[in-house]
């Protein structure tokens, strides 16, 4: 069966939430002990950092990078954008919110990867 591009688009952001969002809260749960962030907004934050790059990672970056270099470049660009939201949304200090952000997409980057 073929899926149309934007059904495996909505498919992709799925599986991100699933994957991004638990591994975020366990970060900053277990990984950092930080108790005063609610898990609701803990949540909320991972789900809006998927929202807000994986449509442009998916839509709009693909005709200006080099396929060669896209990987690279997408997850960087991602992984910097969602760093800002993390610590701008949690409050968490820019090192950890950076941490945070390379753990889960290196996490959905490489079960992506095992799924497919």
């Amino acid at each position: 069966m073929i899926m149309l591009y934007e059904t495996r688009f909505l498919l992709a952001l799925v599986t991100t939430w699933v994957i991004e969002i638990p591994v975020l809260i366990a970060l900053i749960r277990f990984g950092f002990r930080e108790r005063g962030i609610p898990l609701s907004t803990i949540a909320g934050a991972g789900a809006l950092c998927t929202a807000l790059t994986l449509p442009y990672l998916w839509f709009v970056l693909p005709p200006f990078v080099d396929a060669a270099y896209y990987p690279l470049i997408g997850e960087v660009l991602v992984m910097g954008v969602e760093a800002v939201v993390l610590n701008r949304v949690l409050g968490l200090e820019a090192k950890r919110a950076a941490v945070c952000s390379l753990v889960m997409n290196a996490v959905s980057f490489l079960l992506g990867l095992i799924i497919l």
